[in-house]
């Protein structure tokens, strides 16, 4: 494990963060497996539909499942901005991971700032998968799990790099 005035990651982040990014990579790749298989074959029933109101394919097939249901106001349902929420997530764990190996002032305050997007983003599509389409979704409150775990690991990973600061000054 690092010391905590050391330049390097200490163990336990390196370790969470992997494990989370790719974890939650997984699941954004099985997430778009199942939008498009759905696209494809409307009768596709995912390993992830355990009832009728236990579905991800029903959710992610939504309108909420691309640009999180407010992209097509601005751009079309139809346009190439509007992308299923899935690539979204490869897009940010795959940065989560990349920017985790560099131990940058700048390069935390990107991870704290995205997280507090993505968990901002979990809570706005939590609330519409309870609210609005009343289903419970196995895939998506995993994603929210990992998004609130990787908000905690960046807070401690930016308190871990002021705290070192304060003591070298």
């Amino acid at each position: 494990m690092a010391a905590p005035g050391n330049r390097g990651v200490p163990e336990w982040e390196r370790k969470t963060r992997v494990f989370l990014c790719i974890f939650g990579f997984v699941l954004s790749i099985y997430a778009l497996h199942v939008e498009l298989s759905r696209e494809r074959d409307p009768d596709y029933r995912a390993m992830c539909d355990l009832a009728e109101s236990v579905s991800c394919s029903k959710v992610f097939t939504s309108r909420w499942g691309r640009g999180f249901g407010l992209v097509q106001f601005f751009v079309g349902k139809d346009s190439v901005l509007n992308q299923p929420n899935s690539i979204l997530g490869i897009i940010f764990y795959t940065l989560q991971l990349a920017l985790g190996l560099s131990v940058s002032k700048r390069a935390a305050v990107f991870l704290v700032l995205s997280s507090w997007v993505s968990v901002a983003g979990s809570i706005y599509l939590a609330s519409v998968l309870v609210l609005v389409l009343g289903d419970f979704c196995m895939v998506c409150v995993s994603t929210y799990v990992i998004n609130f775990a990787l908000l905690f690991t960046n807070l401690k990973r930016r308190r871990g790099l002021e705290g070192a600061k304060h003591k070298s000054a």
